[in-house]
């Protein structure tokens, strides 16, 4: 009996013990399940909001992708509007190009006409200033010429332009005309009178005394000054009609 009992006592403690151990399983797993199921709302939680992020990061996407459409459209509206201004800008140098030259030419031409249009003037003076300056008369007046072309002997591919000459029985009036006067022009004047250029196209006149005169409508202060010292007459409109300037 007494054997029984304590089967039965050691069966009892063995149950209790049992329950214990499935009641703190049971417990744990509960915890376990809590604790599952917590981090399974975090991360679907987690989830949510990386979705909704993305979802806004596509919007962003989409939006950004609009703007670099419009972006390119207008990209390319500029590089239309860009060629469209090259083309202008091409076609404005050709216009000037062609504008330049006809101002040139017409530079040229009324270059031309002032030039002639001074000569004219200074031609028909000449013989009076010489008879009135220099006792020349006129009817002492052997040859007279205008803008002669005179081509150098033993040199056929060389000629020379001269504006105007006056021949006298002994001495020449060589006039050089300029519709605007220059120092670098009376230089040149200088420079063929002291080389006796003059002779080289007309050795006939070899020994004839040169009266140079160097003629303009206007003549400045310090260009008839630089005539003077190079004993070069000079000649200009004053008081209505042409007269030496320098004239001592």
């Amino acid at each position: 009996m007494i054997t029984v009992e304590k089967r039965v006592s050691r069966l009892e403690k063995v149950l209790a013990n049992f329950i214990q151990f499935v009641q703190k399983d049971i417990e744990e797993s509960k915890k376990s399940r809590e604790r599952s199921e917590k981090e399974m709302k975090e991360f679907k939680d987690e989830m949510k909001e990386f979705k909704d992020e993305m979802k806004e990061f596509k919007d962003e996407m989409l939006e950004f992708k609009d703007e670099m459409k419009e972006f390119k459209d207008e990209m390319l509206e500029f590089k239309d509007e860009m060629k469209e201004f090259k083309d202008e800008m091409l076609e404005f140098k050709d216009e000037m190009k062609g504008f330049k030259y006809e101002i040139n030419k017409k530079w040229g031409e009324l270059s031309h006409k002032m030039g002639t249009l001074v000569e004219d003037i200074v031609m028909p003076n000449l013989p009076f200033i010489a008879e009135k300056h220099f006792g020349l008369k006129k009817e002492d007046l052997i040859l007279s010429m205008s803008n002669p072309h005179k081509k150098k002997p033993g040199d056929k591919h060389f000629t020379k332009e001269f504006d105007a000459i006056l021949v006298y029985e002994t001495k020449i009036v060589l006039n050089e005309t300029k519709s605007t006067p220059r120092i670098s022009y009376v230089n040149d004047f200088v420079k063929s009178l002291e080389k006796k250029e003059f002779f080289e196209y007309f050795p006939e006149y070899k020994g004839y005394e040169i009266i140079p005169v160097f003629s303009a409508l206007s003549i400045p202060e310090n260009i008839v000054k630089h005539l003077t010292r190079h004993k070069i007459y000079a000649m200009a409109m004053n008081e209505g009609t042409m007269q030496l300037l320098n004239f001592v």
